[in-house]
């Protein structure tokens, strides 16, 4: 950047970030997250440490304002360790207060509030008031044993002030001083600094030399027990008064709260608070208060019914666009993607934001050199939420969508029923290799082994055109190229092989037409098979006849299936490349496996929508469990949905089935539906 543009970049910032202080301060009102406002001085502190001739006194910047790893003796944990159930918003507070209501009716109680500190899960054992061991959570029933580095933090007592036994759990974390101290110092030894604090406590408590640790100023603040010969607390308050005497470190911001309203101001507290603090947060944690009616209420499969985390909003940053690219997907459409200076969002470097279609694009106003704001939740792809204009110079450029395909050069067209624009190219380099990733995903063919960068060598080197080229591969054609040795070899050939016998949903799925997601495929699977009779058998010479001969209206009054569904996969199946494409697979082997009648269970005829992570397997297992017992599974809530199966860190999906009163089903019940 040259001395010029940064003068003027500073001064914009300065103007910015002054704004937002003032209306966060003084107005007590927030124009943007509080990550956008630490994002924009991050930027310039860095171009005043760069450029400091251009540092005023009046700046911003000059006012003070879980898998074990293998590496340690496992420790199996004598109370069981639970994760919380997360909360975003006062109506998601309110439905769970609704649902602690209908567990222990007719009783009355408080909650207590406690920061919810960002850092590593840790639990002590004290036999007769002395220090015995300490534990990370692991996996909730076991964990690594890290005694020698927990012995280091100076605010964990070696003793208490009574000879008691003692399970007592905590958060062992780093304050941001020490953070910053922590990355310098990996920075100038030339060492990857940590992406977070919490990322850098887990870190310093794993060392395997506790001096590490020690030099680390580690913390930590204690805030429940488990198996002790303590006498029990009546309250969650008066329990943290008890640590507090027997010389255990607590947090002290917590505070006895009544009602939603309480909670909700509570919150709004710490929220403003949250940047003064010397330590991370990421919310509040809200609990029960008296401790009798814990047993009470009990557990889901994963969390206790007495304590939420209530988390503060999704993480945002601020970037600048240094340019908007164009991706070309599997059906043609042009995706516009905006390139970033790199930026940190949720503790991840993203370099990459979506901004959807032309439309999207019009609608906020984006242009490359904005400064924007990036939202990444979860593992949502990240995305430009809005423009910070007033910081824009007038060197901004409007982005034109290209009138030709930037892969192959072939003219883009955009329906006028559409928002997207499309290369006209089937044979388009892009859709080639888009469609090759979509056939061997999990949910369609299901190959192992051929990865994007695999796929791109085989058609860059001409071995593929298409995927039916997949099932003519031989040793010789992969054996000499960069990427593979004999074994990766035989996995591969092994892979393609088994992938020959598959499920018509799959095999339809698989094909890649355009609007026709796995439900789609899986609907127009089962009328297939109905209107067939329910064969024994079948095979997908049959199937292509069954298909060509269906009209457009037929296919259009199937359950599931939309009009433009239906019009697009009569086109699909008009067209002759496409049936040479389904012949070429059925010559090379392909035959369509035919599931067993399925049993009648709760699941039989019922629509899923699943949200959150299971403790006891993957999405993609609980999809297959719910279908192969006559279930559907949705990929958004809707009127017609029966049930949504809830995990570990739901997302917008809860909201939305409560409003819709859908029927909530947390892991424990669901699985029970699964036995029948």
């Amino acid at each position: 950047m040259e001395k010029p543009e940064a003068q003027l970049r500073i001064e914009k910032l300065r103007e910015k970030i002054k704004g937002l202080n003032y209306k966060y301060f003084v107005l007590d009102k927030s124009e943007v997250d509080e990550a956008v406002r630490d994002s924009l001085k991050k930027e310039l502190r860095a171009l005043e440490a760069e450029y400091p001739e251009y540092i005023t006194p009046d700046s911003p910047t000059q006012r003070v304002g879980s898998v074990l790893s293998g590496r340690f003796a496992k420790i199996s944990h004598i109370s069981k360790k639970w994760s919380l159930q997360d909360v975003f918003n006062e109506a998601e507070l309110s439905d769970w207060i609704e649902r602690t209501e209908r567990f222990i009716p007719n009783e009355k109680f408080d909650f207590i509030g406690e920061l919810k500190i960002d850092g590593l899960n840790i639990t002590l054992h004290y036999k007769n008031g002395h220090l015995v061991r300490g534990i990370t959570r692991g996996d909730g029933a076991m964990g690594e044993d890290v005694t020698h580095t927990i012995r280091t933090i100076d605010s964990i007592p070696l003793e208490l002030n009574e000879p008691i036994d003692l399970e007592v759990s905590g958060e062992v974390f780093l304050t941001k001083k020490a953070f910053e101290k922590i990355n310098k110092k990996l920075t100038d030894e030339g060492e990857e600094p940590f992406a977070n604090p919490r990322n850098a406590a887990a870190g310093s408590v794993r060392q395997l030399d506790p001096a590490v640790a020690a030099e680390r100023e580690l913390q930590a603040y204690m805030y429940e027990y488990g198996a002790s010969t303590l006498q029990d607390p009546v309250s969650q308050t008066e329990t943290l008064r008890k640590f507090a005497e027997l010389g255990l470190p607590i947090n002290p911001g917590h505070r006895r709260l009544k009602d939603v309203q309480d909670i909700m101001k509570f919150r709004k507290q710490v929220g403003e608070d949250r940047d003064k603090l010397a330590y991370e947060i990421d919310g509040i944690v809200v609990k029960v208060d008296n401790k009798a009616l814990w047993a009470r209420l009990g557990f889901t499969a994963k969390a206790p019914r007495y304590a939420i985390a209530f988390k503060f909003a999704a993480v945002q940053s601020t970037s600048q666009i240094l340019d908007i690219q164009v991706q070309v997907g599997r059906t043609g459409t042009l995706t516009p993607v905006a390139h970033l200076k790199p930026t940190e969002v949720a503790g991840v470097t993203v370099t990459r934001a979506t901004l959807h279609n032309e439309d999207e694009i019009a609608r906020k106003d984006v242009r490359i050199g904005d400064t924007v704001i990036i939202q990444r939740a979860g593992d949502v792809i990240p995305e430009v939420v809005s423009v910070l204009t007033d910081l824009r110079t007038g060197h901004e450029k409007h982005f034109h969508f290209p009138k030709d395909c930037p892969i192959c050069g072939s003219p883009v067209i955009r329906q006028p029923e559409e928002v997207a624009y499309r290369c006209t190219n089937h044979d388009c380099f892009a859709q080639k290799s888009e469609r090759l990733f979509h056939f061997v995903s999990r949910d369609a063919m299901n190959i192992d082994g051929l990865g994007e960068k695999v796929i791109i060598q085989l058609l860059e080197n001409g071995i593929i055109a298409d995927p039916s080229d997949l099932y003519t591969l031989t040793q010789e054609d992969l054996i000499d190229l960069p990427l593979f040795k004999e074994k990766k070899t035989e996995n591969i050939l092994a892979a393609i092989q088994k992938s020959k016998n598959v499920t018509l949903d799959r095999f339809i799925y698989a094909l890649g037409i355009r609007y026709l997601g796995e439900q789609g495929s899986s609907e127009l699977a089962q009328f297939i098979l109905a209107k067939e009779g329910h064969p024994k058998h079948y095979s997908i010479e049959k199937f292509l006849h069954f298909i060509k001969n269906l009209t457009k209206d037929e296919l259009n009054n199937l359950e599931g299936i939309g009009e433009k569904v239906a019009t697009s996969l009569y086109e699909y199946f008009q067209n002759k490349t496409h049936l040479s494409l389904i012949e070429k697979l059925s010559n090379h082997g392909i035959t369509i496996e035919i599931e067993p009648p399925k049993k009648q269970t709760a699941i039989t005829g019922k629509s899923f929508v699943l949200t959150g992570t299971l403790a006891g397997m993957s999405r993609n297992e609980a999809k297959d469990k719910i279908k192969s017992l006559g279930g559907k599974v949705l990929s958004a809530i809707t009127h017609d949905t029966d049930y949504l199966i809830v995990g570990e860190d739901a997302g917008s999906k809860l909201k939305k089935a409560q409003e819709l009163n859908i029927k909530i089903v947390e892991e424990k019940e669901f699985l029970k539906m699964l036995e029948g």
